[in-house]
C-alpha cells in the first residue's frame, strides 16, 4: 500500500507544486490567513468533505467520513507565513513586502490538501474518519490554543494525532521520525530594570540599569552550562536589549527579552526559576529593580513511541531505511505540541533541502526555499500513515 499512495502522490505533483507556489506568493501572518483558509475551504468542498471555517478565528476543518465506524484521525498542518522580506529570485516570490513562507507551511498547507485528496478517493472502503486541521498562527504560538478554545478536538474526539513539518537540516529524499521529545517546550520572557537616570559624566548619582543589564546578561549564560544536568538539555537566550537614547544620558530603564527553551519539565521550571532569582537578585545587588516576565509559548512535542515506530516503519518501505532517522531533536518549538498533550500523536519530519540546487538555506531565513520533491514524501507518508488507521490491510 505504501507504494501505491506514493504513485498516487507523485501523480498529484504538479497540483501540489502549483498549491504551494500560489500560497508563496500571497503569504499571511497569524490571524490573517483569509485567502488561504479560503482555497482550504474551496479545495476541501470540491471533494465533499464536511467543512467548518473561522474555527479559532482563521482555522478551518474538514471531516472525511467512511461508512464503517471506527478510529478518527486528526491531520493537522499550519497555514501562517512569516513577517520577512524574501531575497529569493524565483517566479514564484512574495508579492507581499514584510510577509514571506519561509518555513515551509505553504508546503504544508499542499501536502495536506493532496492527502485528503488522496484519501477521500478511498472513502467508500474507509472504517472511522480522518479530521484534517489547518491552523493559523503556528508562528506565534496561539493558533492551536484558539482552535482547541474553540472546540476542534470535540464532535468527533480524535484518538491519534499527526503532523509533519518540511525540515531543510535534511536532505529531500530522507525523513526523521523521534520517539518521545523532539522538539523544544518554549517560553518568551521580558525583564524591565528599573533605576535611576541622570547624566553620562556623573554616574554616581544614578542607578545605573544598563551595568545592571549587562551583568544579569552575563550570568545567565552560567545557568545551562552550572544548574542544569550535562545530561540535559536547555536555553535561555537573550534576543533583545533596548535602554538609552543618548551616548552621554544614562537611562533610568533598560528592557530585555529573550526565550527559555527544554524538552524537560522540571529542566523547564528550573530555568523558569533561575531566570527570575538571577533578574531580579542581581539587579537588587546593583540597586536596581527587575520586573520579569514570562509567557508560556509551547509545550514540548512529545511523540507516542508506537506511533512514531509505526510511522518509521512506512518511511523506510517509501525511502529506505539507510534514509530514516531515529534521533532528531531540536530546540525548535510547535504549538502542535498542545494537540499533542490532548492527543497521542507523532510529528515528523521530511528532508527538504537539496544542496546540488543550493535549497540549503535555513528555516526563517530570507533565502529559504526547499525541493518540491519533499511534497511527494510528504504527501505519501502521511496518507499512508493515516490509512493505517482507517483501511482494511
Amino acid at each position: 500500500m505504501t507504494d501505491h499512495f506514493y504513485e498516487q502522490a507523485k501523480a498529484l505533483k504538479p497540483e501540489m507544486v502549483k498549491m504551494r507556489r500560489d500560497l508563496h506568493r500571497f503569504p499571511e501572518l497569524a490571524f490573517e490567513e483569509t485567502r488561504t483558509a479560503g482555497i482550504v475551504v474551496q479545495t476541501l468542498s470540491s471533494l465533499g468533505l464536511k467543512v467548518e471555517s473561522a474555527v479559532g478565528r482563521t482555522g478551518v476543518v474538514g471531516l472525511l467520513e467512511g461508512d464503517q465506524p471506527g478510529p478518527t484521525v486528526l491531520v493537522r498542518a499550519d497555514m501562517d507565513a512569516l513577517p520577512i522580506d524574501e531575497e529569493n529570485h524565483v517566479d514564484y516570490v512574495s508579492t507581499r513586502p514584510g510577509k514571506m513562507h519561509a518555513c515551509g507551511h505553504d508546503g504544508h498547507t499542499s501536502i495536506a490538501l493532496a492527502a485528503a485528496r488522496l484519501l477521500n478517493e478511498h472513502r467508500e472502503s474507509l472504517w472511522g474518519r480522518v479530521k484534517f486541521i489547518f491552523q493559523p498562527a503556528e508562528e506565534t504560538g496561539k493558533g492551536a490554543e484558539a482552535m482547541i478554545n474553540d472546540g476542534v478536538l470535540r464532535d468527533p474526539r480524535p484518538d491519534v494525532s499527526l503532523g509533519l513539518h518540511l525540515w531543510n537540516d535534511l536532505r529531500v529524499g530522507t525523513a526523521a521520525v523521534t520517539p518521545g521529545s523532539c522538539m523544544a517546550a518554549a517560553d518568551d520572557w521580558r525583564c524591565v530594570i528599573s533605576g535611576r537616570g541622570g547624566h553620562g559624566a556623573a554616574p554616581h548619582q544614578t542607578r545605573d540599569p544598563i551595568v545592571a543589564a549587562a551583568q544579569i546578561i552575563t550570568t545567565l549564560q552560567s545557568i545551562v552550562s552550572r544548574n542544569v544536568s550535562p545530561l540535559e538539555a536547555g536555553v535561555i537566550t537573550v534576543g533583545r536589549v533596548n535602554g538609552g537614547d543618548a551616548f552621554n544620558v544614562i537611562p533610568p530603564t533598560v528592557e530585555l527579552k529573550g526565550t527559555i527553551r527544554a524538552f524537560d519539565q522540571e529542566v523547564h521550571a528550573l530555568l523558569r526559576r533561575r531566570l527570575r532569582e538571577v533578574c531580579e537578585g542581581m539587579a537588587e545587588s546593583l540597586q536596581c529593580q527587575a520586573d520579569l516576565s514570562i509567557d508560556q509559548m509551547t509545550l514540548a512535542v512529545d511523540n507516542d513511541a508506537a506511533l512514531a515506530a509505526r510511522v518509521a516503519g512506512f518511511a523506510a518501505e517509501l525511502l529506505g531505511a539507510e534514509n530514516v532517522i531515529g534521533d532528531l531533536r531540536t530546540m525548535g518549538s510547535e504549538d502542535m505540541s498542545y494537540f499533542m498533550d490532548e492527543i497521542p500523536g507523532c510529528f515528523f519530519f521530511i528532508g527538504s533541502a537539496n544542496p546540488d540546487r543550493d535549497l540549503v538555506y535555513p528555516h526563517h531565513s530570507p533565502h529559504f526555499d526547499f525541493d518540491e520533491d519533499a511534497l511527494v514524501v510528504g504527501a505519501a507518508l502521511l496518507s499512508r500513515t493515516v490509512a493505517s488507521f482507517v483501511l482494511p490491510e
